[in-house]
């Protein structure tokens, strides 16, 4: 498939765990309204992926008060999501992590996202900032041992946001706060026009 960004999210249906329960028919269409940094990581009981889940963990509470939901999904079954959520932290598990986890295990989600590594089995380290309308707006892949800044990713909704309550445009390190650029309504409409299906 290639670069997403400017298309629909590829939609899903799957097993997912939160909050130590297994949901049944987990899908994206559910948070439809809101943002969503949807995350594929290689395994769980890994080394790069916990520290990972425990750094959206920490950030959660900035997610949720821009309005965004945070969702990892892995090719381990549910059952093994169920493990590393009950295994604490000091043990390699991601005890306390409240965000769902989406089970791949047939590896059919993370094909449809064009992360999936044939080679080894599992999915590179994939990010997908998602509008809320269902469109992919920002994308990154990471090399298996490159673990992810949540710092930017939290910066790049911020800009996200910021561009669409202001029409206006960000800059290179764009940050809340800091000044913006504004194109005129037809270079405006532009942007949009070429970053929609």
């Amino acid at each position: 498939m290639g670069v997403l960004v400017g298309k629909p999210a590829p939609d899903f249906k799957a097993k997912a765990v939160k909050s130590g329960k297994i949901i049944e028919d987990f899908s994206l269409t559910h948070f439809r309204g809101k943002y969503v940094v949807f995350f594929f990581y290689p395994l769980d009981f890994t080394f790069v992926c916990p520290t990972e889940l425990h750094a959206f963990q920490e950030r959660l509470e900035e997610f949720e008060a821009r309005g965004a939901e945070v969702i990892a999904c892995s090719v381990d079954s549910c059952y093994s999501h169920l493990a590393w959520l009950n295994t604490p932290k000091n043990r390699g598990g991601i005890e306390g992590v409240e965000y769902p986890l989406v089970s791949d295990i047939n590896k059919k989600i993370s094909e449809a996202y064009d992360v999936y590594n044939p080679h080894e089995g599992i999915a590179y380290r994939g990010l997908f900032l998602i509008d809320r309308e269902g469109v992919v707006r920002h994308e990154v892949v990471n090399d298996l041992p490159l673990g992810r800044s949540v710092e930017e990713v939290l910066r790049t909704l911020d800009a996200l946001i910021f561009v669409e309550k202001n029409g206006e445009v960000c800059p290179a390190n764009w940050q809340v706060g800091l000044k913006s650029m504004k194109p005129s309504k037809e270079g405006l409409e532009q942007y949009f026009a070429i970053s929609r299906p």
